[in-house]
Parts: structure tokens; C-alpha cells; sequence
């Protein structure tokens, strides 16, 4: 099988008709058919599979044990994603494996194929939950009362997919079992096709978090209300959407966005009684957390402005991340000195690499567009991505 192959074997699942490109969310059926479509894929080249206290797949080559050399990814996706951020580095991984079992290779050391759950976010608001409750990154009581948008909580459906929810949350034995994690995953921005190389190695991954702005008003009818007699939560809102933008072309490299707006009760004849908003922020080094209290300022003033309240809610946050110098270094050695590159976009891996040594590998993105429907990698560089991979990872299983 090569990635590509199983790339096109997964191909319909979760395609999104409204929005383009795929919606795949943890627990819900398209997420599941992945979900078992791995186990299967898995189990044919005779790999164990069990299923973590968090829902993350473990597809086991030979016994599990300490010092294991693990790679994967994910499979769920933003909204409207595209095919190749997640399930890239899964299939990349299995094609690996089959690989090397085709030369007569076996691992030296316990190795696993890993599938996180919820690594967007795209479900529960917060992302790389899998890692981030697997290591205890978050608090096992706040996970299981995250709310989707229909109001049902991570427990909830967790549970409905046959988890034990009451065991989710720090997993100190099986993270002790990881001596190495190598994710290999799509590019995401413009790169390396101006480089000339398919794949390159990760160094940094930048300061990121997520904030929920709420506004509350006072819901009234549209054409009823004189607008001097309203208390609109949008005209806030929006200001702050601006702010947003203006707040972050003040810091270099800073990337703020507001992706997510909901009015309620979000009639076209209403008024908003309260607007939720969720911000995404990044910026290298020790500055998000300034970024977001001048937006948060703005906000508060706009909210005043307008007779609202506004409460600010942390949901996530991880400072800078520079992965393993000496799994960077090995990387390019056998890799023939590919370009190294950071990113702006989270992963397991930086979750990861607070606790093991990890690295990550990416593979060239000619659109440079990631979530979103145009994300691309050429069949050659999907197929020069799983070679590098399988070449790194039977080095390091040795």
C-alpha cells in the first residue's frame, strides 16, 4: 500500500457538501469510520490496536513496552478541512510500516502507530485534547464538561463511543512508555515549494491559545427598538474583530484571528441578547498573552461603549516549542540536509515535546492554503514524505 493509496481510500469519508472539503469531528460517524477504517488497516499488517483511557489508537508493532518509538497523527479535521492535514501522517505511518516489513526489517524496540483524538479541536473548542489529556496538560474534569455545539459534552459522547470517562485524564504509565514521537504532517503555509524540497524537518512551533470573548446585551426586536434604546452585544463584537487585526499588525510575526462568531438567539429580525467570539492567537515568544490583554482592553471598552458586559475565557494555551536538537540534527543528517522550517500551526508533537523527545517532518504544500479545501501535496512529495519517513523511523527502531 502507498500513502497516497490509502489517502484515496479514505477519500469520501467526511466530505462536507455546505462547506467543501471535510468535516471530521471526534466521535461523531465520519470521525468512527476513520477510526475504524485504521484499526482494520492496522490490524492487516498484524499490528495490535487498543484504544487509550482517552481515546487515542495505539497500533502496536510487537509487544508495547518502555522506550518506544511512536509516530502518527490524526484524523479529525477543522471545518471544512482539507484531506491532508491529519490523516497525512497516518497513512504516511502505515505505509511505512508496511515498508520496512517488506525488506524483512523488525524493530529493535517497542514501536506504535498513534492516532490522537481531537486534535483540532474542531468538536470541543479545545485542540490536541488527546495529548493534552493524556499528559495532564488539562484538567481531566474540565475536558468531560466541554461542550460541542449542540450543547453535548465530551463526556457524553465519549462515552456514547465506549469510553470509560471517569478513567479520562493524566496517563503517567503509557506516556512513560514514549521515548521518542516522530508526527510527520502536511506543510501548512508557503514554504517549500519556493525551497525546491518536498520534505523538510520541524524546529519551533509558536505560541498559540484560544479565548472566548461573550458578550451580553439585551435581545429585542429589530424593528421594533429605536438605536438609541439598544444594548446590541454585535456592535462590541465587531469592534472587536477589528481591533483583532489592528492590535496584531502592531507586533512582527503576530497572527490573530476570529474565526467563529455566534449571535444568540441569531434571528435576522432580532437583536443578539449575548454574541460569543472565539480568538486565536499567536505570536513567537513571551508575547501572546500582551496581544490578547490589548484586545481584551479594546473589547472591554467597546462592551462599555454599548452597555454590555463581556467575560474573557482562556480555553488553551502553549508557549514556544523548539523540538529535540539531537532528533533535528539526526533527521537531517539521514535526510540529506532538508531545509528546517517552523510553524505557526499546533500539533500532538508540541504537546508531546514538553515531556519526550519529538520531532516533526513536513511534507511541501504548493498551495500553501491549510484548512481549508485547497490544501494539497502532489502525489510524488506524498510518496517522498512516507519514504522519509519509513528511512528515519527504521534508523531509530534499530
Amino acid at each position: 500500500m502507498t500513502a497516497s493509496g490509502l489517502l484515496g481510500e479514505i477519500a469520501d469519508v467526511g466530505r462536507d457538501a455546505r462547506r467543501g472539503g471535510y468535516s471530521r469531528h471526534a466521535f461523531d460517524s465520519p470521525e468512527h469510520d476513520l477510526r475504524t477504517w485504521f484499526v482494520e488497516r492496522a490490524q492487516q499488517l498484524g499490528l495490535d490496536v487498543e484504544t487509550d483511557r482517552n481515546g487515542n489508537l495505539w497500533a502496536w508493532w510487537g509487544a508495547p513496552g518502555p522506550d518506544a518509538l511512536v509516530t502518527g497523527s490524526h484524523l479529525d479535521s477543522v471545518p471544512g478541512g482539507g484531506a491532508f492535514d491529519g490523516p497525512l501522517g497516518v497513512v504516511s505511518a502505515l505505509a511505512a510500516v508496511e515498508a520496512l516489513q517488506v525488506k524483512g526489517f523488525r524493530p529493535g524496540r517497542p514501536f506504535a502507530v498513534v492516532v490522537f483524538a481531537e486534535e483540532e479541536g474542531g468538536r470541543f473548542g479545545v485542540p490536541c485534547l488527546g495529548s493534552r489529556l493524556l499528559t495532564g496538560t488539562i484538567d481531566a474534569g474540565r475536558a468531560r464538561g466541554l461542550r460541542d455545539p449542540d450543547g453535548v459534552t465530551f463526556a457524553e459522547a465519549a462515552a456514547k463511543a465506549g469510553l470509560d470517562v471517569e478513567r479520562a485524564g493524566a496517563d503517567p504509565e503509557r506516556l512513560g512508555l514514549i521515548g521518542q514521537f516522530l508526527e510527520l504532517h502536511v506543510e501548512q503555509g508557503r514554504g517549500l515549494i519556493d525551497l525546491g524540497s518536498p520534505v523538510a524537518v520541524g524546529n519551533t512551533v509558536i505560541a498559540h491559545g484560544r479565548w472566548r470573548f461573550s458578550f451580553a446585551g439585551q435581545g429585542n426586536h429589530a424593528g421594533a427598538t429605536l438605536l438609541a434604546d439598544r444594548v446590541d452585544p454585535m456592535l462590541p463584537a465587531a469592534e472587536t474583530v477589528l481591533a483583532v487585526r489592528r492590535q496584531a499588525r502592531t507586533r512582527p510575526d503576530a497572527r490573530a484571528t476570529v474565526g467563529r462568531l455566534v449571535p444568540t438567539p441569531g434571528g435576522t429580525n432580532v437583536i443578539a441578547s449575548t454574541v460569543d467570539l472565539w480568538l486565536d492567537a499567536r505570536v513567537p515568544g513571551t508575547s501572546t498573552p500582551e496581544l490578547v490583554e490589548e484586545i481584551t482592553r479594546a473589547a472591554r471598552q467597546a462592551a462599555e461603549e454599548e452597555g454590555c458586559t463581556l467575560a474573557v475565557t482562556r480555553e488553551s494555551y502553549s508557549d514556544d516549542v523548539v523540538f529535540d536538537e539531537a532528533l533535528r540534527r539526526s533527521l537531517g543528517e539521514w535526510l540529506g540536509s532538508p531545509p528546517e522550517l517552523p510553524t505557526g500551526a499546533g500539533h500532538d508533537a508540541a504537546i508531546l515535546a514538553g515531556f519526550v523527545p519529538c520531532g516533526m517532518l513536513y511534507v511541501r504544500n504548493p498551495t500553501g492554503i491549510s484548512h481549508a479545501p485547497e490544501e494539497f501535496a502532489e502525489v510524488d512529495d506524498v510518496e517522498a514524505g512516507a519514504r522519509a519517513l519509513a528511512d528515519v523511523l527504521e534508523r531509530l527502531a534499530k
